[in-house]
């Protein structure tokens, strides 16, 4: 009898690969594009087909959509969650993304020439205080929209299948 494992183990396995994959891949690039970076969002997707085609494949399966999504829906959704926290922790420890990113905004308003240096000091100062809040609420909203689309997509295509 194999072993059923629940879509949110299935969200928390994709999570850990995931963070591997991130940790992987910002300690051998130095380019912050790299295209590595591309296969946490392949993991990502993975992991939610995973969860799609075993629920496809188990005996509740209903042939519905709602259902289906509902499956990787609870994936998507411990991944987005586990992510959020590892980007809070991550840039937590790590400071210094703050300061260069809030150093090379300070520059473009300088550069811009529209506002007063007092005005720029408050901006930056603010920009440093939510730096990590937009981070991880950016990084929240872009999960759950990838996460949704994959599910949708993929839970469209399974309950078309015969």
């Amino acid at each position: 009898m194999p072993i059923r494992i629940s879509p949110a183990v299935k969200g928390l396995i994709t999570a850990v690969l995931m963070v591997a994959a991130i940790l992987v891949v910002f300690n051998t690039s130095k380019d912050a594009g790299s295209s590595l970076q591309y296969l946490v969002y392949g993991i990502y997707g993975l992991g939610i087909t995973w969860t799609l085609l075993a629920y496809r494949k188990s005996s509740s399966f209903t042939g519905k959509f709602a259902d289906l999504f509902a499956q990787g829906f609870r994936c998507f959704i411990v991944v987005t969650l586990c992510i959020a926290l590892f980007y809070w922790i991550f840039n937590r420890m790590h400071p210094e993304f703050t300061e260069k990113t809030a150093a090379a905004y300070k520059e473009r308003l300088v550069q811009s020439k529209d506002k007063m240096p007092a005005d720029i000091e408050s901006e930056v100062a603010t920009f440093k205080k939510q730096y990590i809040l937009k981070l991880v609420s950016g990084a929240i909203f872009g999960y759950l929209i990838i996460g949704a689309g994959v599910t949708a997509a993929g839970a469209a295509l399974l309950t078309r299948r015969k």
